[in-house]
């Protein structure tokens, strides 16, 4: 390896772990980011952060304030909301096309991620709670497993961008609905399982609108 490529590979196991960390809550919204700081805890170069914080500035996950440095991202009600109702948008279209394309390949990838989140989901409501941020990610990989046979590499981008800015919220704000949420995905699985398009879209609805719901009673967002 060359030490250009291994700078550039440094640079990006960096970004992974920064953006990361402001999507599962560890770096906390509207924190300044000083890139000393950043420096030994990343251990990355000042410059090599300058570069990964303005490209998660044009992510919407970190704010650039000019001369004064960056700052994570804030959260707010209004925000929560538009991020939700995209979300419903783009995965109700993508489970359709999903749901009539898919393959017994498909099939088993949705039950396989379905059965890793119960799993975990068991654990949570046992109050296990050191798990959270593994049943967020398996939670992000059942609703990406549901829309994978979409057919459309744009649309599953674009889901996946929009999911994990509400799965930031879901770590911040939203939290864990224990019984209702396990139903809910219960429920899906097997819409898929019988290419149920119109049962799953009714479901997700009401999974998406739920945790608003419950993220907005917490009265916690600006």
């Amino acid at each position: 390896m060359t030490a250009s490529s291994a700078i550039a590979t440094a640079g990006e196991v960096a970004y992974k772990r920064i953006r990361g960390d402001i999507l599962f809550g560890k770096l906390a919204p509207g924190r300044k980011l000083k890139l000393d700081l950043l420096r030994a805890e990343y251990q990355t170069s000042v410059s090599t952060l300058r570069e990964i914080l303005s490209r998660l500035s044009s992510e919407k996950l970190v704010v650039a304030e000019g001369q004064r440095g960056f700052e994570v991202a804030p959260i707010s009600a209004q925000n929560l909301k538009e991020v939700a109702a995209l979300r419903q948008l783009l995965e109700k279209h993508a489970l359709e096309q999903s749901f009539a394309q898919g393959d017994i390949d498909w099939e088993a990838r949705v039950v396989a991620a379905h059965h890793k989140l119960a799993m975990m989901e068991d654990r949570m409501q046992s109050g296990e709670l050191g798990v959270t941020e593994i049943w967020k990610q398996y939670d992000w990989q059942f609703h990406q497993a549901l829309v994978s046979a979409c057919g459309s590499g744009l649309l599953m981008q674009t889901h996946a961008a929009v999911f994990e800015k509400y799965l930031r919220y879901q770590m911040i704000s939203l939290g864990f609905r224990g019984d209702v949420a396990v139903d809910e995905h219960r429920r899906l699985l097997d819409c898929a399982l019988q290419r149920d398009a119109r049962s799953a879209q009714a479901i997700l609805d009401t999974h998406v609108e739920g945790g608003l719901r419950h993220a907005l009673a917490a009265n916690e967002l600006p």
